[in-house]
């Protein structure tokens, strides 16, 4: 049995930035450091920051009066900004830059008097927060049938934007109907996708193609990682979702001669690592890993720290 690593896989620049922003904070401010959501939606990574003093919480209200509190990667609505800033608290925004972004671009259209379809899934703080940008105009689409169900006030002056972590390929579908029902619809000038989503399903696709078996690194929570595992799932090949090696079922590699291993953006590479020696135990004789996109993106923690 061979291993293929896909390339790149793991940690992204805005989930970096996000984990170094809660142990810098923890580092020079001391525990506890609050945390609105879980910072990555990863079990292993939370876990770490638990274990150094962060307290992962949901309502601001939780938070002691004048606290250090850090907004997670994916952002927040604006009246939890407000809610944090009203009890005095020492805020670090880890938001991921590239969420920042389609926050400004949803403010610039709002501003504009335009009416906003945000393509997202349901309940994701990513589309939380983005939605809590403005108090009204802005609508939910998660496929086609909700866009053939939605009901805005302008049709002749709406936009729209996507959450970072989507297939390209579904997004493509969905604004292909949106243009569909509504011509003067506008969007981004840049791709909402985040780069590093893009390049994970780029890498999947070329693992997909050669292997008999697809394991994906991750945590149940984490958008991107469902996406990578349901990329190598709709190339036909069987596909999981490991949240860690332990996970990995003996009759998953059985007759299995070239397995893929992949990790999404919010997976750290020691979990790869601990995946391949479980591979390894199974009988891997090979590791190799496929050429890709180099990344090179650094993004700056938030002013403090």
């Amino acid at each position: 049995m061979e291993v293929l690593l896909a390339n790149p896989r793991g940690f992204c620049a805005g989930v970096t930035r996000a984990i170094v922003t809660v142990e810098q904070a923890l580092e020079k401010f001391g525990a506890p450091v609050y945390v609105r959501h879980e910072v990555v939606h990863n079990r292993f990574v939370c876990d770490g920051l638990r274990a150094k003093g962060a307290i992962f919480i949901e309502d601001v209200r939780e938070v002691p009066l004048g606290s250090v509190l850090v907004f997670s990667a994916h952002g927040v609505p604006k009246s939890v900004q407000q809610e944090a800033e009203a009890r005095g608290c020492q805020i670090f925004d880890a938001t991921c830059p590239l969420v920042t972004k389609v926050h400004l671009e949803v403010k610039r259209m709002h501003e504009r008097g335009r009416e906003v379809v945000m393509i997202g899934h349901q309940g994701h703080p990513e589309v939380e927060g983005t939605m809590g940008q403005c108090e009204s105009g802005i609508y939910l689409v998660e496929n086609i049938a909700d866009v053939e169900k939605l009901q805005v006030k302008t049709p002749e002056t709406i936009s729209f934007v996507t959450q970072t972590t989507l297939s390209p390929g579904d997004v493509h579908e969905i604004v292909d109907h949106l243009r569909e029902i509504f011509p003067n619809i506008s969007g981004p000038k840049k791709d909402d996708i985040c780069y590093a989503t893009q390049n994970r399903q780029n890498a999947v696709r070329q693992l997909a193609a050669v292997s008999d078996l697809v394991l994906v690194v991750g945590s149940p929570n984490s958008s991107n990682s469902r996406r990578l595992c349901e990329v190598a799932a709709s190339m036909g090949v069987e596909a999981y979702l490991v949240d860690s090696a332990a996970e990995i079922e003996a009759e998953w590699l059985a007759g299995k001669t070239r397995v893929g291993v992949s990790a999404g953006a919010s997976a750290p590479e020691k979990l790869v690592s601990e995946v391949i020696a479980r591979l390894e135990e199974a009988g891997c004789s090979a590791v190799k890993e496929l050429p890709g996109d180099e990344e090179n993106i650094h993004f700056p923690l938030p002013k403090g720290l």
